[in-house]
């Protein structure tokens, strides 16, 4: 796997130089030029470890929560003081973690950023099954949040098991979602476990619409190194006929797809922290992605708290990019939505779309992968099905090694990728 993204990494940069994060950072953080800049905020805690997650979380403590969220307020006006006035950004993502264990303080955070910035398309938050009820929905509502992810994973008692979740309770969601409505209502679940078929992915997808679900997301189980997962990964053959089926339903079905792995039963319900050309990220493990830089918090909770009482940012590395090297990092992550568009990408680097990777356009409108249309660039479903696995080699030659140091080390001295 490392060779195959060595070799696409030296292509679509031209050059040999890896990726190279180093401990440094800059303690003022050149986001204020940024356009369509999103907010990320991390809340690591969760009442007990799912085996097959790779985020950073450590086990709930409400003091050591509440301690958290102290340093994580700080961060904030730390960060946001660097601005004059309010910033504008498109939307602000909870994720975690768990952030409803602290649910009472989620206005806290959302009102200390709105003091530094306008947020416009809506909060989102993502919860865990055992947190959508009434008395939590209506405190996430008052404190601002508008869109909610639920990781469902799967309704399948056998694929619950696997993972090390309990029974969802449907009945008591459903009530719940009813009670506290919310523009988008989003379940998160998992495909290519062991044995898993489309009719149980397909039984899945319509009982999260049924429960009111407007929105879904599919990921496909990835295997992490550091993880203690049990389960092992479907084969390339199984895997592709199986995303290749539910697409198909979700498209049958009227859905809107909006990403690689999302679909929407109304346009307008949509739930992503991930497709943005710039991001500030707030919390240990969060990243921030700028023009010329990329930056990632330590994933030690009482380092970071250190850190931030000191008055310091709690960077753990900084990969300062090569012109080459942002444009894949724009082009990885645009692609995520499956469209690219040339206009988009010259706006942002000054410079043609296709002038940079035209032989790469054209090659991949040869074997299928794209289809264009007008300044814009559409995957087909072989080209999201590439997409994927390749991003399946990318998390496993990057994320894994890059995740596995800084679960070890709080500032290690650099990575090479």
């Amino acid at each position: 796997m490392g060779i195959i993204t060595s070799l696409t990494r030296m292509w679509l940069t031209r050059t040999v130089q890896p990726f190279t994060f180093r401990n440094e950072f800059d303690q003022q953080l050149p986001f204020a030029a940024c356009e369509k800049l999103g907010l990320y905020v991390h809340i690591p805690f969760c009442k007990s470890i799912c085996n097959f997650c790779p985020y950073c979380k450590v086990r709930y403590s409400a003091q050591q929560c509440d301690a958290y969220i102290d340093a994580l307020l700080q961060e904030i006006h730390l960060v946001g003081s660097q601005h004059a006035g309010r910033k504008p950004v498109t939307s602000l993502y909870f994720g975690g973690g768990t952030p409803a264990l602290a649910a009472s303080r989620i206005k806290e955070i959302v009102d200390a950023l709105q003091e530094h910035f306008l947020i416009t398309e809506g909060i989102g938050l993502e919860l865990h099954p055992e947190n959508v009820n009434v008395e939590v929905l209506r405190i996430l509502k008052d404190a601002g949040v508008t869109k909610i992810s639920i990781g469902i994973q799967s309704f399948c008692d056998k694929y619950q098991k696997i993972l090390g979740r309990k029974t969802v309770d449907t009945a008591a969601m459903q009530a719940a979602l009813a009670a506290v409505p919310f523009e988008t209502v989003s379940m998160d679940f998992i495909f290519a476990l062991p044995g898993q078929t489309y009719e149980n992915l397909r039984s899945d997808l319509e009982m999260a619409f049924s429960l009111g679900a407007n929105h879904v997301a599919i990921y496909p189980f990835i295997d992490f190194t550091f993880t203690q997962s049990p389960v092992a990964a479907m084969p390339k053959k199984e895997k592709r006929a199986l995303l290749n089926a539910i697409t198909q339903y979700c498209l049958g079905q009227g859905y809107t797809r909006s990403s690689i792995w999302t679909f929407s039963s109304e346009p307008e319900a949509n739930y992503s922290s991930m497709t943005r050309e710039n991001f500030l990220g707030f919390g240990c493990s969060a990243t921030s992605l700028f023009q010329k830089q990329f930056k990632i918090n330590t994933f030690d909770v009482a380092a970071y708290c250190e850190r931030i009482r000191a008055g310091k940012l709690a960077t753990s590395l900084t990969l300062r990019f090569t012109k080459r090297q942002r444009m894949i990092y724009w082009l990885f992550w645009t692609a995520y939505s499956t469209k690219v568009t040339a206009g988009d990408f010259e706006k942002f680097f000054g410079v043609p779309l296709k002038r940079m990777y035209g032989f790469e356009l054209w090659l991949a409108k040869q074997l299928g992968f794209l289809a264009k249309r007008g300044d814009t660039y559409e995957m087909t479903c072989k080209g999201a099905f590439y997409y994927h696995y390749y991003e399946n080699f990318y998390t496993l030659s990057y994320i894994d090694k890059m995740w596995g140091v800084l679960r070890k080390e709080a500032f290690p001295e650099y990575i090479t990728l």
